[in-house]
This record gives structure tokens, C-alpha cells and sequence, in this order.
């Protein structure tokens, strides 16, 4: 018979080896609903439309801890204040300090956009913003909207908004915005306190902070005065008793309007025409870089260091540029200049703006110097022991010549760009690494396989438009499947310096009609405007593109590569074939540009026939989530609003709120002009 002290031993084992069990079957203990919801707010001081308050100091209470988000770029005064608030959080209370006295009898709003969220799951508090008035009374009026980028329908992320009361051609440029506020992550706003009157909005990027526009910061207006105004309305509410049960209540509500400003950003593209930096990368090639486009090219003439004192480019360098004619490089044609100098002593011609901004000519003299490595030494010394070397013999018989080069002898590269397959339609582009001087078509065989004989083909022969110094176009009547072969002798191109080719000898096969798909695209409406349609690809970039002219409501698509695209266009006003930008001191807004919805999925041997109405969908939800670049950061676990495999739309919720009871999910800007669109998008 055991004694109670066994019993007792038994017992303390029993339970060790139930916790070495429990040990051993290690599991992830077990936790509630992961937390959701953004914090909320408790009590402030001052009290949301406070009266009299001349503290410098706000403090804001929440329920849970917080954390804030680059508050110094997000947290907005309106009015602006000179020096920035200090914004700070501890625990569950946010801090504002002000810097700069406030002004008296002034409704002043604190816009903390979508900085606060709490500090253990960082969900976002989105629009929160408190007011006070530091006189008797207190403004409230109201004006909503949203901001896109003109030129691709962008939402404008934390671009500055604000209005004007008394506005005058001056105002923009020398005068602080009368009240502010930033665009959230889908580009919407509201300028919140606002006393009644009559307004002009503007949207600038105030890189510099001073709240006024300077010429090369991006910008959107609108183009007539806005007059804010309210609506009563009635708001149901949805009530939930402890036995589940629920009812509907009603009780007024405020609508302010306008809900629906939309405005689209763009920049005048304006710079100061100075000389922004030059060079001399090698012996034959000097480069000036310019400020801004100008119409008025730079004059380069010699002073000293070459032959030929008081020359200028022109009769000594061949000129590349690129489209906008800011990035210039002078070849040195002159081939003694180019080899025996050094040093270059150049007077460089070219225009600045005086102090009253007015175009003025300026002549820099400047030093371009170019330093041999030894490498290059080595072979200038090799080269001239090799000078005696004859480069061509004659046969005795036939009297054939054949070119024999020396070792490193310099050849001019040419070479056919493009795989083995020859696009219908399309030139084939000949590209060589210097600047040609002559190009004898007698030289250059193109010829077609037709019975297994090889046959000459008629073909032209031009400079390329996009690079006509070291790039040309050879053009023919491609025959869909047929196999074709280019043979460029040597010497039939020959450099500026007098390198010449080696043979090149390509052959190539002409894809067939089957290989690409067509697209017709029907756009009522439009006949009485010219558009100018676009085919993206996946990065938002231009593939193709043509011409709607005025009086047809139709743009044809031949000989599409087969893939995914999407497409826009704008309303080309001036019938340039270009988008243009607008100018806010002119005024002129940007050239309209709208996006067809969904992606378009060509496949080989396709005739597609798409009809697009541009105003069936509002702006801000035209442009497919695939390709749109600014997109809204998404809380954990929370996926996009559309489906971007099925029919690639964008959707638009209500990110203020429901202030008047209501879920609406309409847009910006539909239909038509951008100007006094109506909409129901409702103001936080």
C-alpha cells in the first residue's frame, strides 16, 4: 500500500509529463480579426469649429496610438502659413505647434490629408481635418473636386490646390494662394472654410513653398470663377438594436458644391535659354547642351587652336540635334582640325534672357580640350609606320583590285537594324556610327528570291527623319512572304573623316498579311475635329499612331503586331499632329485627351472593328488600372475595384464620405469639355 507521499510524487509526475506534452506540439496561438480600422477621433483643442481661439498650439486626441506619414510634405494651414506648423505625435495625441501668429477674425483650417494612421496596423485616417476661427464668427463653405495630369489622365498625388478671391493677371505669379489644400492618393481635394464670393482655382506643384505659381512649376486651372454655395438634404441612417434588429432614421444634412471641379495639370514647358554645359567627348565631336528648345541655333566660330581663324561651324562641322534642338553635337568635318587639335578656342554664340526676361545674343569664348590617352598615341604612332603600306594590289591578269587594310585599320560600321524579318509597310534603316559624307547607291544591291533566282528590286534611298546624319531609309514594295537579301560593297558609304565600309550582307523574309492584325475604330461624334488616336503598350508608351482628319469619324490600324494595347487620343485643336500644352497667362488649357477603357487584344489575322464614344465614361475612370501609374496605396489584404482581367475599367468611389446618406460612384469630367461638368462626387 502506497503512502500518501507516493501518491503525491505520482501526481506532480503526471502533470510535468502533461506539460512536456503541451511543449511538444508547439502551435501559432490564436488572435482576433486583424485590425481594420483607422483610427478615430476623440475630443481636440481647440473643439471643431471653435470661435476665438488664440493659442498656438492644437492638440488632437484619438482612441488608439498613432503615428504620422511625412506630415511636413501632407499636414496643410489654409491660409498658408510662411514657416510650416511642427506636427507631431505621442501616444494616442497629435500635436500642432504654429510658428507664424495667426491672423485675427481669420477662419483657419488644419488639413492632416491622409498623414495619421494608427501605429500598430497603419491604417490610414484619409481626409481628416479640424477648423477654428480666431474671430466671432466662422466660414464654411466648401469647393470638391479632383486633379489629373492633362497629358495621361494621372490622378495628381499631393498637388497643391487653392483659390483666389480677388484675382488679376499679376495674382498668379506674385501672389500667395488665399486658401489651400492638397490632393489625396486619387487626386481628389477640397479647400474647406471658404467665406461666400466668387473664386478662381488653381493647382500647382509649390516645389519651392512659397504657394504662388513660378513659370516652371506644373500647373491646372479652371477656367471660370467658382461661387460655392449649399443644399439641405435629408440623411438616412441605418439603427441597430441589442436584439439585431434595425431601422431607418432620417435627419438634415449640408451638401456643398461644387463636388465636381475637375482640373487637369500640364506644364508651359517654359525654360531659360542659357548654355547649360559643353564638351568635347572626343577628338571629332564637340557638344553644347542649351536650357531650352530655341529656334535660333548656337554659332560656333574659331579664335584659335585650328587652321582658319574666324571660321565658323558651318564651314567646318556637320550639326546633329535631337527633336527638341537642345542637345547639339558638331562633327568635325575638317579632318586636319579634327586630328591636330588639341585645343580648341571657340566663340559659342547663342541666346540668354537680360533681367527684364527678353531674348538677348551672347557670345562665351570658350575652351574645348580633348586629351589623348596613351592607348590612342600608341596607335597614332603605329598608324604612321603603317601609312607606307599600300592598301590596294592589282592582279597583273584580270586587273582586279583588292583592298588589303593594314592591322587597325579604322572602318566606317554600317549596319541593317531590325531582325530577319522585313515589316510590310515599314522601310529598312541602314545606321552607321559617323556622320556620311557619300553614299553611292551603285553600290547597294537589293535583290528578291522569285524562282530561286535572286532578281534586283527597285528601291529609294533617303536620310531618316529622326537621325539624318547617321541614319538612312530604304524603301520598296516589300511582297508579303518573299525572301529578300541587302549587299552594300566596300567603299559605297563613306565617313566625313574617310573611313569607309567594310561588305554588309543581310538576308531577310517579309512577314505575310496573315502575320498582323487590323483595327478600325469608330468615334461618333468627333467629325468635326481632328483627333489624333494612340496605341500603347503595357508601360502607357506609344506604339502607333494616326490621324483622324476633320469630317471622318473613322482611324484605321494596318498591319498591327499582334499583342495587348491600349489606346487614347486628343483633340488636336491647332492640326499639328502633336499634343500642345496650355498656358494659364494666355489663358489656353492643354489639348483634351481621353482613354478608351478596356485593353484591346490583337491577335494574327484579325480585322477588328471598335466603336469609342470618349464621354460614355467620366475622366478620372477612363484610364484602364493596368497601365495607371499613380495608383492608391491599398490597405492589407484589400484588393483593387476592378478587375483588371476581366474588362480593365477604372472605378471611382466616394473617398469623402456620405455626407449626404448617399454611395454614389460617379466620376469627373464626363462627356464633352472639361468645364462645368456635373457629377456626384460629394465633398468630405
Amino acid at each position: 500500500m502506497k503512502g500518501r507521499g507516493d501518491t503525491m510524487r505520482l501526481l506532480l509526475w503526471g502533470v510535468a509529463a502533461c506539460m512536456l506534452a503541451a511543449c511538444a506540439n508547439m502551435g501559432r496561438p490564436q488572435g482576433g480579426a486583424r485590425d481594420e480600422i483607422p483610427p478615430k477621433y476623440v475630443r481636440s483643442n481647440p473643439k471643431p469649429g471653435a470661435r476665438n481661439f488664440n493659442n498656438s498650439r492644437m492638440t488632437v486626441t484619438f482612441d488608439e496610438n498613432v503615428q504620422l506619414d511625412n506630415a511636413f510634405e501632407k499636414v496643410v494651414v489654409s491660409p498658408a502659413q510662411k514657416t510650416p506648423p511642427q506636427v507631431s505625435a505621442n501616444g494616442r495625441t497629435l500635436t500642432v505647434d504654429f510658428k507664424d501668429t495667426l491672423r485675427s477674425n481669420t477662419t483657419y483650417t488644419v488639413d492632416f490629408a491622409d498623414a495619421i494612421k494608427d501605429l500598430n496596423e497603419g491604417n490610414v485616417l484619409d481626409g481628416f481635418a479640424l477648423d477654428f476661427s480666431t474671430g466671432d464668427t466662422i466660414d464654411t463653405l466648401r469647393i470638391s473636386g479632383m486633379v489629373l495630369q492633362a497629358e495621361n489622365l494621372e490622378p495628381a498625388q499631393g498637388m497643391l490646390v487653392g483659390v483666389y478671391s480677388a484675382y488679376t493677371d499679376t495674382s498668379l505669379t506674385k501672389v500667395p494662394l488665399d486658401r489651400i489644400a492638397r490632393t489625396n492618393q486619387s487626386g481628389q481635394f477640397t479647400i474647406r472654410n471658404l467665406p461666400a464670393g466668387a473664386y478662381k482655382v488653381f493647382a500647382i506643384n509649390d516645389i519651392n513653398r512659397d504657394y504662388r505659381w513660378d513659370r516652371t512649376e506644373d500647373i491646372a486651372f479652371f477656367d471660370t470663377l467658382i461661387v460655392p454655395t449649399t443644399e439641405a438634404l435629408e440623411i438616412t441612417d441605418t439603427l441597430y438594436a441589442s436584439t439585431g434588429e434595425d431601422s431607418l432614421v432620417t435627419r438634415p444634412g449640408i451638401r456643398y458644391l461644387p463636388n465636381d471641379v475637375l482640373l487637369t495639370w500640364f506644364n508651359t514647358n517654359y525654360k531659360q535659354p542659357y548654355l547649360a554645359d559643353y564638351g568635347r567627348p572626343d577628338r571629332r565631336r564637340i557638344t553644347i547642351n542649351l536650357g531650352s528648345p530655341n529656334d535660333s541655333l548656337p554659332t560656333l566660330t574659331v579664335v584659335s587652336g585650328a587652321p582658319g581663324i574666324g571660321r565658323t561651324d558651318k564651314e567646318w562641322a556637320l550639326r546633329q540635334s535631337n527633336l527638341t534642338a537642345d542637345s547639339l553635337t558638331y562633327w568635325i568635318a575638317d579632318t586636319l582640325m579634327a586630328s591636330n587639335s588639341d585645343s580648341l578656342m571657340l566663340a559659342v554664340r547663342y541666346q540668354k534672357l537680360d533681367t527684364l526676361e527678353n531674348r538677348i545674343w551672347a557670345t562665351d569664348t570658350l575652351r574645348f580640350f580633348f586629351k589623348d590617352t596613351e592607348k590612342n598615341k600608341k596607335k597614332k604612332k603605329k598608324d604612321k609606320k603603317e601609312e607606307e603600306i599600300p592598301l590596294f594590289t592589282v592582279d597583273s591578269i584580270t586587273g582586279d583590285t583588292t583592298f588589303l587594310p593594314p592591322p587597325d585599320f579604322e572602318f566606317l560600321k554600317v549596319d541593317i537594324k531590325g531582325n530577319n524579318n522585313q515589316e510590310l509597310g515599314r522601310p529598312m534603316i541602314v545606321e552607321t556610327n559617323l556622320p556620311v559624307e557619300s553614299l553611292d547607291t551603285a553600290g547597294i544591291h537589293l535583290e528578291c528570291m522569285t524562282d530561286t533566282v535572286w532578281m534586283p528590286v527597285a528601291f529609294s534611298m533617303r536620310p531618316d527623319t529622326l537621325d539624318p546624319v547617321l541614319r538612312s531609309r530604304i524603301e520598296a514594295d516589300w511582297i508579303p512572304g518573299a525572301k529578300y537579301r541587302i549587299n552594300i560593297d566596300t567603299m559605297a558609304v563613306r565617313s566625313i573623316f574617310g573611313p569607309f565600309n567594310r561588305p554588309v550582307k543581310k538576308e531577310l523574309t517579309a512577314k505575310k498579311y496573315e502575320d498582323y492584325a487590323n483595327l478600325n475604330v469608330s468615334l461618333p461624334g468627333l467629325d468635326s475635329v481632328q483627333a489624333v488616336v494612340e496605341l500603347l503598350n503595357q508601360s502607357d508608351v506609344p506604339v502607333y499612331r494616326t490621324i483622324k482628319p476633320v469630317g471622318q469619324t473613322r482611324a484605321q490600324f494596318k498591319l498591327l503586331a499582334p499583342g495587348t494595347y491600349y489606346m487614347r487620343l486628343f483633340i488636336d485643336d491647332n492640326l499639328n499632329a502633336k499634343w500642345d500644352t496650355g498656358d494659364p497667362l494666355a489663358p489656353k488649357q492643354p489639348e483634351e485627351v481621353y482613354y478608351f477603357a478596356k485593353k484591346l487584344n490583337l491577335k494574327e489575322n484579325w480585322d477588328i472593328d471598335q466603336s469609342w464614344d470618349i464621354t460614355e465614361l467620366p475622366l478620372d475612370r477612363q484610364k484602364p488600372y493596368a497601365i495607371k501609374k499613380n495608383k492608391p496605396k491599398l490597405k492589407r489584404g484589400e484588393k483593387p475595384l476592378v478587375d483588371t482581367e476581366e474588362n480593365e475599367e477604372d472605378t471611382f468611389g466616394n473617398p469623402f464620405g456620405p455626407t449626404d446618406g448617399r454611395n454614389d460612384r460617379g466620376g469627373f469630367g464626363s462627356g464633352g469639355r472639361r468645364q462645368n461638368q456635373s457629377t456626384n462626387v460629394f465633398a468630405r
